[in-house]
């Protein structure tokens, strides 16, 4: 199945006390990039999420968004440091002694001070946590390759759509060529007979419509050309990543299409020329889409 590198997945699964979602956005890149953002309690299964969405995703930069929301994961407790609580107690009422000072420190006040009352979380043990958050990854994964492949399927349509063209042309083109040598040769013995008459050598014709004819050949482009054309076909009826491929052999479509036209030498050729090398900067426009 053709897959595009553009789609999008999301699930998410409740249990008791809170929530996992997960996003998956994925677009184009060369390689095969996965970038995950977690909290911190679910960094031990970083390494675990990506080997299950790379069992699905072969190219492309895939985002994943995983966040859990409730308090299921985590219990808050008070911390007092009490030894720095006392010292504080102590050197206030020695302050207060010394100084003659009336003010009363109230607890509150104590409590305040951020280096003595502090709230902390302690993550609690969890042994569903891991396959519950791989099972999300494994959804959200699952409609993100589906997105992939509807994508891929309206891709391929487009590209066989404009590759049906480029056939088109390369017939015509393929028809038309031995007419380009006869144009040559009457338009060669029209203009010497416009200087000499009817009277002129025919084997120096002959020989300037040979030389011709073997410069202006474009038969083995022609024939590398239609060669290219069905291995891209078969390349999409493959089952794996082909898009890098694809690429190349596009490339090389458009190459052999260069040769044809200068070395045809001729307008009627070189129209049929600029009208392919649109069609492949079309087609090359999909595959860069294409995993």
């Amino acid at each position: 199945m053709i897959a595009s590198m553009t789609g999008y997945g999301r699930a998410n699964k409740e249990l008791d006390g809170y929530t996992v979602h997960v996003e998956l956005k994925s677009v184009n890149h060369r390689f095969c990039e996965i970038n995950i953002r977690l909290p911190r309690q679910l960094l031990f299964l970083e390494d675990k999420i990506k080997k299950a969405i790379l069992e699905h995703v072969k190219r492309g930069r895939v985002e994943v968004f995983l966040n859990i929301e409730g308090e299921g994961l985590v219990t808050k407790a008070i911390s007092i440091d009490w030894d720095l609580l006392e010292e504080l107690v102590s050197t206030t009422k020695v302050i207060q002694e010394k100084y003659q000072l009336s003010d009363q420190i109230t607890s509150q006040q104590l409590l305040s001070n951020d280096n003595i009352l502090s709230i902390e979380e302690k993550e609690m043990e969890n042994n569903e946590l891991e396959s519950t958050v791989l099972e999300v990854i494994q959804s959200a994964t699952l409609q993100l390759k589906q997105m992939r492949e509807a994508e891929g399927k309206t891709l391929i349509e487009v590209i066989f759509s404009f590759l049906d063209l480029v056939v088109e042309n390369v017939h015509t083109i393929k028809e038309y060529a031995p007419i380009v040598v006869t144009q040559y040769r009457d338009r060669i013995e029209k203009r010497i007979k416009e200087y000499v008459g009817n009277e002129f050598d025919e084997n120096r014709i002959l020989t300037e419509v040979a030389l011709f004819a073997e410069k202006a050949d474009i038969s083995e482009e022609l024939t590398r050309l239609e060669s290219h054309i069905s291995q891209f076909k078969e390349t999409v009826s493959t089952n794996e990543p082909i898009g890098r491929k694809l690429d190349f052999i596009v490339q090389e479509m458009n190459r052999e299409t260069n040769t044809i036209g200068s070395k045809a030498n001729d307008p009627t050729i070189a129209k049929h020329v600029v009208e392919i090398k649109s069609l492949l900067e079309k087609i090359k426009e999909q595959v860069q889409n294409i995993e």
